[in-house]
């Protein structure tokens, strides 16, 4: 499928059982490379049912690597979250929550931040290379204990969401696909390997913070930052993004959800490419970012807008494009207000706004996200 030196494999992944018996699985195709000497890559998508642009972007993935020179190992997963997946109402995917317990697919990985402590003392004179594959190696037996010696069991997420974290834990890389509602593309990128976002053709970047919510891209790059602070105290440093700390996990959202567009998720494989360029997983230097304006905000200010009254919602402001200070995102119509009142209501911010995605449906409720909106966002400039 590739040159002499790149071996792909598809393999099937269990990740639970039914109430029939039914076995549940992912499919997982891999690129292994004799000798590699690249980063290591690990890309997943769909563990959000309604998400799946990512699906057709790991195809179009697949397609494009056929003629790539490989230089490190690269993992991918489409359909990673199959309960999700299959989880409809009618014509809707409501995969966005596990329906037993309610809580977000994507916030049941695991990190326990206790054990970093511990582990810099013991290696603390060990060389780079011994310490990344120790602390690699604990990071698996830390999964491999929740999942083959947890008296209690697991619930069904818990255990779909630690088996694609143990494929996870052995790249250096993690790319999460996902799409908003109605959505912009976007990135979610740890505020330490700022400089990487300017490599995907991604026009929308949010930083979050070095620290552990739940979410996979933070289970896979908190670890290991989490370490370099451990080492740091105790008077050994380390540049991120260098040596050791090659490790970068972000979240990537591909527009909107309950659709794939085969055209779309080449170019955003072509994106992603670009980024494997500059990590030097391939040597494909046509891979290379498109020239755009790139915005960012932090985490902290980007902020959901909630509806001021129920009614039916005419989204007005469109997305990536800065909107002024009181122009209307959005206008609320209200027909039980007609004849004796006022059927339109405008919603407007008093300060400018970026907007990344709105809710996908007209019809609200008091209280329900309307948008979601860089409230303080800057250019983000290429390295």
């Amino acid at each position: 499928m590739s040159n002499s030196k790149n071996i792909f494999n598809k393999t099937v992944m269990p990740v639970g059982e039914m109430a029939s018996g039914a076995k549940l699985t992912v499919p997982v195709y891999s690129y292994k490379t004799d000798g590699f000497v690249g980063p290591s890559v690990y890309i997943q998508a769909n563990m959000h049912g309604a998400e799946v642009q990512g699906n057709a972007v790991i195809f179009q993935l697949l397609e494009l690597l056929k003629d790539c020179n490989i230089k490190g190992n690269i993992t991918l997963v489409p359909y990673a979250n199959p309960v999700a997946c299959n989880h409809k109402n009618g014509e809707y995917t409501l995969g966005r929550f596990d329906p037993i317990t309610g809580v977000n697919w994507n916030r049941m990985y695991h990190f326990d931040e206790s054990v970093i402590a511990p582990f810099a003392d013991k290696f603390i004179d060990a060389t780079d290379g011994d310490i990344q594959q120790q602390f690699k190696q604990l990071m698996l037996n830390e999964i491999e204990q929740k999942l083959e010696h947890n008296i209690f069991g697991l619930t069904t997420g818990q255990r779909i969401a630690y088996q694609l974290q143990r494929l996870a834990h052995q790249a250096d890389l993690v790319l999460d696909l996902h799409t908003g509602p109605i959505s912009s593309k976007h990135l979610y990128c740890p505020e330490y390997a700022q400089a990487s976002a300017s490599y995907f053709d991604i026009p929308h970047t949010i930083l979050i913070p070095n620290d552990f919510d739940g979410a996979m891209d933070e289970a896979t790059f908190c670890p290991w930052w989490y370490l370099q602070q451990a080492y740091e105290a105790k008077g050994r440093t380390f540049e991120m993004g260098q040596g050791i700390f090659n490790k970068e996990s972000f979240t990537v959202e591909l527009g909107s959800q309950e659709q794939i567009d085969l055209d779309v998720a080449h170019q955003d494989a072509m994106g992603i490419l670009s980024y494997l360029q500059y990590k030097g997983v391939i040597d494909a230097p046509n891979y290379q970012p498109q020239e755009m304006t790139r915005y960012a905000c932090y985490l902290k200010d980007y902020k959901a807008l909630y509806s001021p009254m129920g009614g039916m919602v005419d989204y007005l402001a469109n997305f990536g494009e800065p909107l002024a200070a009181g122009e209307p995102l959005a206008r609320i119509l209200r027909m039980d207000n007609y004849g004796d009142g006022d059927p339109l209501h405008y919603v407007a911010l008093d300060h400018p706004v970026l907007p990344i995605l709105h809710f996908a449906s007209a019809s609200v409720n008091q209280g329900t996200e309307l948008y979601k909106v860089f409230s303080k966002f800057f250019e983000l400039n290429a390295e």
